[in-house]
């Protein structure tokens, strides 16, 4: 029985603490775009997992045309010591909204931010951009190896 309590009180300290929300500001605040990407700590150093991000509702715009572009983004990660926020992480995808970009620009940079945020063991950002005219475009950038 005593044993059971110890594995309990392991279990319980990989949990989610009250401390892992005291530097996120955006959760259950009012939505507006951002650039700010927030982390909460990584309780399962001891083991690699994926972390696995998917929308439908990405977008950007041409930056010649002006016109939008609509992407369906994976984002894929192992984390390290951080984990990103996912309101957060919709926050910053939506302030690219209005922004004249290439594809293949976006998805690095997306790439890049998600680096500097996170110091993940790997990353990899898949954008597959919905066609216009008559090309469509996919665009894979990963750092660090799987």
């Amino acid at each position: 029985m005593a044993k059971q309590n110890t594995g309990n009180a392991k279990a319980k300290m990989k949990m989610t603490r009250q401390s892992d929300l005291s530097d996120l500001t955006l959760l259950g605040k009012k939505a507006t775009a951002s650039r700010h990407l927030e982390t909460f700590p990584n309780h399962h150093r001891g083991r690699n997992y994926v972390v696995t991000l998917k929308t439908d509702e990405f977008t950007c715009l041409c930056p010649a045309t002006g016109q939008p572009d609509f992407a369906r983004l994976t984002i894929e990660y192992v984390p390290d010591k951080k984990i990103v926020e996912s309101k957060s992480l919709k926050l910053y995808l939506w302030s690219f909204r209005n922004e004249g970009v290439f594809n293949e620009h976006v998805a690095n940079v997306i790439l890049d931010d998600l680096v500097a945020a996170l110091t993940p063991r790997w990353c990899k950002v898949s954008a597959d951009f919905a066609v216009r005219g008559g090309i469509a475009i996919s665009v894979e950038a990963e750092h660090g190896k799987r």
